[in-house]
């Protein structure tokens, strides 16, 4: 199933009335606080024909103190078999960010981290969906619930202690998708409390490098480029970290579109990192962390 959909087979496959158990669009909007965006109101407003709404925050392990952390495996198949998805379901997932994709990417990694494989992003978004003139609406309908079964691949879930242990044993490399300011330290962090920097060893790559200005994913070429000049091996194992697991997603995407066969996610991510490393494991240019 390719990872990418265009705009243009979506609109066919929606006027050709294809949306139902065989196809389901999700829009799986999320902003953190300070855009003060309320994705569930956005998407009530606008969306796609047919789209249901993935809310990250719901579908998520609720006894964690961190942001929408993995579900387990029957949380994860209840929410989703309520959309209507089971295991034939080929789901399309999309976001209405001004960068053209930015959770959509999470929705479509858990979905694979679950084993579901007939999943991918549209190409550009909301963004390109609405610039290229093609319909939305207000209009929704709540699908008939189906049986989903999930199987967690768990190798692809990195830990706290996983991390801490990596930086000694370099077993896989570990891509930071945050903005270069907040991985270098010198712009604030989303959420109070958490000072910006990196773990050590990281690399960085903001995940809107990945994005074209219309919002479109960049060719595979100009991909592989990128991952080149980062200094990541594609052929290594590699790991991928954000503020809080969510546009960590979008070096996974990246990668397997590259040909990698799968990019871990470091869950916790920075938020869990600057809570419980040690201050000589906050690597940054301006505060850091003090003993």
């Amino acid at each position: 199933m390719a990872a990418i959909v265009a705009a243009k087979w979506l609109v066919e496959a929606i006027k050709a009335n294809k949306i139902g158990p065989s196809l389901r669009v999700l829009d799986a909007s999320w902003y953190l606080p300070k855009l003060k965006r309320n994705a569930t109101n956005e998407f009530n407003e606008s969306h796609i024909p047919g789209a249901s709404f993935f809310d990250i925050d719901q579908c998520c392990d609720k006894t964690s103190s961190l942001d929408h952390m993995l579900p387990n495996e029957r949380e994860f198949a209840d929410y989703v078999g309520n959309l209507g998805i089971g295991n034939q379901t080929h789901v399309v997932v999309y976001d209405a960010s001004d960068f053209g994709s930015f959770s959509a990417p999470r929705v479509w990694w858990m979905f694979r981290v679950f084993g579901h494989n007939l999943v991918s992003v549209l190409d550009g978004g909301l963004k390109k969906w609405v610039q290229q003139g093609h319909p939305v609406t207000s209009e929704y309908s709540k699908p008939e619930p189906t049986e989903f079964l999930a199987s967690l691949n768990r190798s692809w879930v990195k830990s706290y202690e996983d991390v801490l242990e990596n930086i000694g044993s370099k077993q896989f490399q570990l891509v930071d998708a945050r903005s270069s300011g907040r991985f270098r330290g010198i712009e604030p962090e989303p959420r109070e409390s958490t000072e910006p920097g990196h773990i050590p060893g990281s690399s960085n790559m903001p995940f809107y490098s990945f994005l074209a200005p219309s919002g479109a994913e960049l060719s595979t070429k100009e991909l592989v480029e990128m991952f080149e000049e980062a200094g990541v091996d594609l052929k290594r194992p590699l790991c991928a970290s954000c503020g809080s697991g969510v546009t960590a997603c979008h070096v996974a995407l990246a990668a397997h579109l590259c040909g990698h066969p799968g990019v871990s996610v470091y869950d916790g991510a920075w938020s869990e990192w600057y809570a419980q490393a040690p201050p000589q494991h906050v690597i940054s240019e301006g505060k850091g962390k003090h003993a």
